[in-house]
């Protein structure tokens, strides 16, 4: 136990709802948005089906959703066919949020406020009600739903050869989880319950050979191959018992290729239409120095200009000669590469994103989410309806600010409580004695890791001079849980 009168996840909650205000997010939804999610209800299908142009009927198509064992927001949902000469189509479809939430309106507008959804260790405060994200805008399995869908097609080297976007009705025909379908990919179990069907089966394999296809590709452009440590809470009841690793598994892999190319895919369509459009990029690193001295100190060097394939190439090396280190190695790369922003562009003006090795990228396909997704959304509806483009280009650019930085609010809220879940779970064991090593070094402090549970603190007592990778054993001497701080001492 850790010495509380509180449960573990209250205080987190408390914890959480504080460093949302502080950081400018509403934790709670105003009054006006409840009414308005309370008196909506999903509209007649034949009505919905009778104001859309040129609306698809893809309903028997084998789509399934892919995400966490416990999600309800379901954005988006996937198919896959062969076609001649070893190509595949691959379509991703997306809820159509934007149907049921009318721009300005009060739900419009606290989603517009938060612009995401946040992910703390003990609750998830949504960008939309539950009632829309978890049922009347969620892709649920059984349900049939209007959707946004990216159609590409994919040669055998993962070129997207070809691509469009409509409006269509679809049905999630399975429901599956990342961990079940991971062990399923690699051999190590069988098919979830939910897919016996050997027809599911089979395009699901498609989806998978397709995004394999994808990500070698971005690679071969200089994609980075980078693995940072994440960790989830486990709570038994009210306690905080762990905090567990996250480890990207093939499934959650196969995820992320197919939303990239979707992505990619509505950012041409604009494109393609000119239509001024929001975009995400991560510019060339202007703190090259920083990586090459990394590299360097690992006995490698790295070209004096920034460099995708190079740097790649050190990040594959490293990842199979030190596979212990490399989560902390690629921390250290993310930090001196910056951070993702958003930034509106005018049609045919080129954007980069150095990490994922794209050009011309968006976020389309999290429209539950991610407000950035729902503009998209209404970008590429206004684009099929033959409608004014629904946002002036100076208003896209007031919104890519806004978002970049309640996106980097939200990313700082979730660390936050996350320090003081690791605070929380370490305030029993005052004293004890730990394996660790050093994963920051610098005028300001030195930073260690202990292994298990995987916790990061500073080191307020020890030898001067450490150098990153050392392994030591450590002493926790005290805690805040409040603050998220974590003080350890080096034991002689």
């Amino acid at each position: 136990m850790h010495g509380t009168s509180h449960g573990d996840r209250q205080i987190l909650r408390h914890i959480a709802r504080v460093a949302m205000i502080e950081r400018g997010l509403q934790p709670d939804f105003p009054a006006a948005a409840m009414r308005q999610a309370a008196a909506l209800s999903e509209p007649p299908r034949g009505a919905l089906v009778a104001a859309v142009r040129d609306l698809r009927d893809l309903r028997e198509l084998p789509w399934v959703s892919i995400d966490n064992d416990e999600s309800r927001d379901l954005d988006q949902l996937t198919a896959a066919e062969a076609l001649a000469g070893g190509e595949v189509r691959v379509r991703v479809a997306i809820a159509d949020v934007d149907a049921l939430v009318a721009p300005d309106s009060p739900i419009d507008a606290h989603a517009r406020h938060n612009t995401t959804s946040v992910y703390t260790a003990a609750r998830i405060f949504p960008m939309l009600p539950e009632r829309l994200s978890t049922d009347l805008t969620s892709l649920g399995e059984r349900q049939e739903r209007l959707a946004l869908v990216a159609e590409m097609t994919l040669d055998p080297d993962g070129h997207v050869t070809g691509s469009d976007l409509y409006r269509a009705q679809v049905c999630n025909r399975a429901k599956l989880a990342y961990p079940s379908v991971a062990a399923w990919l690699e051999g190590t179990a069988g098919p979830p319950a939910a897919l016996e069907d050997p027809a599911l089966q089979h395009q699901l394999h498609l989806q998978d050979t397709a995004a394999q296809a994808l990500r070698a590709l971005r690679h071969e452009h200089g994609a980075l191959t980078l693995e940072t440590l994440q960790t989830h809470a486990v709570f038994d009841g009210e306690t905080l018992r762990d905090l567990a690793p996250d480890r990207k598994n093939r499934a959650q892999k196969l995820i992320e290729d197919l939303m990239i190319a979707a992505n990619g895919a509505v950012a041409r369509f604009l494109d393609r239409h000119g239509v001024p459009s929001l975009r995400r990029v991560l510019h060339t690193p202007r703190r090259w120095e920083r990586i090459a001295a990394l590299a360097a100190a690992l006995g490698e060097r790295l070209p004096a200009s920034p460099d995708a394939l190079a740097l790649n190439s050190f990040l594959i090396r490293r990842r199979r000669a030190d596979p212990r280190g490399f989560a902390d190695l690629s921390l250290g790369v993310v930090k001196s590469l910056g951070s993702g922003e958003y930034v509106a562009t005018t049609a045919g003006e080129s954007s980069q994103h150095f990490g994922l090795a794209v050009s011309n990228y968006t976020h389309s396909s999290a429209p539950n989410r991610r407000f950035l997704d729902l503009i998209s959304q209404r970008l590429v509806k206004a684009v099929l309806e033959s409608r004014p483009n629904p946002y002036p280009p100076q208003r896209l650019g007031e919104l890519a600010a806004h978002c970049t930085t309640q996106e980097d609010n939200a990313a700082k809220v979730e660390r936050r409580v996350n320090k003081s879940a690791a605070a929380l779970l370490l305030s029993g064991r005052i004293g004890d004695s730990f394996d660790a090593f050093v994963t920051g070094a610098a005028s300001k402090g030195t930073w260690v890791r202990i292994e298990r549970p995987a916790i990061e603190g500073r080191l307020v007592r020890g030898p001067e001079g450490l150098e990153v990778g050392e392994r030591l054993r450590v002493q926790l001497l005290r805690v805040d849980v409040e603050r998220g701080y974590i003080d350890f001492g080096s034991v002689r």
